[in-house]
């Protein structure tokens, strides 16, 4: 399947894509009414009625508020699901829109109201059209970000947010196949402006494509490397589970502390420097109340830590009776301490209101 693959999905490729959602109750398809969704949602139409008894389908379109042609095209979107037999629901992004970060913005609340409406149809997945091509985009922006290895695994197959997994069953189906697949049946689509509005990071990056294909750097090889870059974080992870153990293993028989984590700083330094950032991302996530932290923070805080350690500054603390810690940093709502020769991770008090 190349990257312009221009041969429309048979009935039996689109059985596979869907296979391993057969026993779901219910599904959401998200569809916007551009090609991706448009052809997601006549695929998996198609699929549900060659089962004898498949999930129950409900469509959703978001609608964020942000162009005058959104409804028009909610409507169609409406139309061509009435014709498959499906019910459709359009939900609205209300409120004031950022100024700045937008298209995250957007993204957010689209998740957050497909989640709500999943939750409402009983259904177990929200269903994206993502494809080939997105993955591709997604890794090159993240790339020019200096994501860690986690970002640029790029997208899963599948994730869970908000109590419901979404699953993106085309993500290996370059997006020209699936307009084949429109024009062989034909069915209309809309054509969303904003995917060629350069103000944008995504439709910039885009714009690269053609070039990198030149030097060998098409979508298909893109997304290799973002499979690999998924593996490789997938190994990583099983060794912070086994670091994490292992530093729970080591502080046995010490007191328990409420409502927060300590380890030893001593076995916490001969961990590889990957493991001990995640070991404390992980305690930074799970404590802090301020959202996920920041991954160049958190090796900020890392770095910190290891020159108190290196400078010999936790003997000091091992002595000190009053236990007076030799570090001690917030970070998105965590406190970090280091004292006694150990590392403690707990919520951080709140911050006082100015006047308050």
């Amino acid at each position: 399947m190349s990257d312009h693959d221009t041969s429309p999905i048979s009935a039996r490729e689109a059985k596979r894509f869907f296979a391993g959602l057969k026993s779901a109750p219910a599904l959401v398809l998200a569809v916007s009414g551009g090609p991706d969704s448009v052809a997601l949602m006549w695929l998996a139409a198609r699929w549900q009625r060659s089962l004898v008894r498949g999930p129950l389908l409900t469509v959703v379109t978001i609608d964020h508020g942000l162009r005058p042609e959104a409804a028009r095209e909610a409507r169609e979107v409406k139309r061509l699901a009435a014709g498959l037999g499906l019910p459709h629901r359009t939900l609205r992004w209300r409120g004031a829109k950022p100024k700045t970060g937008l298209p995250a913005a957007a993204r957010e609340a689209r998740y957050r109201l497909l989640a709500r409406a999943a939750r409402a149809a009983g259904a177990s997945h929200v269903l994206t059209a993502h494809t080939r091509d997105d993955q591709a985009e997604t890794l090159l922006m993240r790339l020019v970000r200096g994501s860690g290895l986690a970002g640029l695994s790029a997208m899963a197959r599948l994730t869970e947010r908000d109590g419901v997994v979404l699953a993106r069953p085309l993500l290996d189906v370059p997006k020209s196949q699936l307009i084949a697949t429109l024009k062989r049946a034909k069915i209309g689509f809309a054509d969303d402006p904003t995917n060629r509005n350069t103000d944008f990071t995504r439709p910039r990056l885009r714009a690269l494509l053609p070039q990198l294909a030149a030097e060998g750097g098409d979508a298909r090889t893109l997304v290799r490397l973002a499979a690999r870059l998924a593996r490789a974080n997938a190994a990583v992870e099983v060794m912070v589970d086994g670091a994490e153990r292992f530093l729970q293993l080591r502080a046995r028989g010490d007191a328990p502390q409420a409502g927060g984590r300590s380890f030893e700083a001593s076995s916490f330094a001969v961990l590889p420097e990957e493991v001990r950032l995640r070991v404390l991302l992980r305690a930074v996530n799970a404590f802090g109340h301020e959202g996920p932290a920041e991954l160049g923070k958190v090796e900020s805080l890392l770095a910190a830590l290891d020159q108190a350690m290196v400078a010999g500054s936790m003997a000091a603390g091992r002595a000190a009776a009053n236990g007076r810690p030799v570090l001690r940093q917030t970070l998105a709502g965590a406190l970090i301490s280091l004292a006694g020769g150990r590392i403690h991770i707990a919520p951080a008090p709140a911050r006082r209101r100015k006047g308050g």
